[in-house]
């Protein structure tokens, strides 16, 4: 009987031992997620590694035209997706995102003075948002 005990002892102690690996493991997978997502979403105090078009607050009046010019822009339809952000910022002019957007979409498209023009609306209208204010190629239109 003292033989069984003992096994089950050491079944237990193994899989605490298995179960506190596995523990240190996925935290260790997971200590990369907040800084990583806190970049996708421009939530967090640094700039984003790279400029990626953003998405409309919630209940926006131009939030379904911004958010498909979103989805454009990632397919690379630039034509289409500066219309799209056009009609955002006609439905909803204090739109940052939509400006900012558009912006982006003038650079990829060569129109620069158009692009610089959409960055300096986007700071006025959300100076502390870092998506906007930290964006590398907003930077490099305003000289900042």
């Amino acid at each position: 009987m003292s033989n069984g005990r003992c096994i089950v002892k050491q079944v237990s102690v193994a899989l605490s031992v298995i179960l506190v690996g596995l523990a240190i493991t996925v935290v260790a997978c997971d200590s990369k997620k907040p800084t990583e997502l806190a970049a996708k979403t421009g939530t967090a105090a640094t700039a984003p590694m790279s400029d990626e078009a953003l998405m409309s607050a919630v209940g926006s009046p131009g939030q379904a035209d911004n958010d498909e010019g979103v989805s454009q822009y990632k397919q690379g339809h630039m034509d289409v997706a500066t219309d799209r952000f056009q009609k955002a910022i006609k439905s909803d002019p204090k739109s940052a995102e939509a400006q900012y957007n558009l912006g982006l979409s003038f650079d990829k498209m060569g129109k620069h003075d158009e692009a610089t023009a959409a960055f300096k609306q986007a700071v006025a209208l959300a100076p502390a948002n870092p998506a906007i204010k930290d964006s590398p190629t907003l930077k490099k239109h305003l000289g900042a």
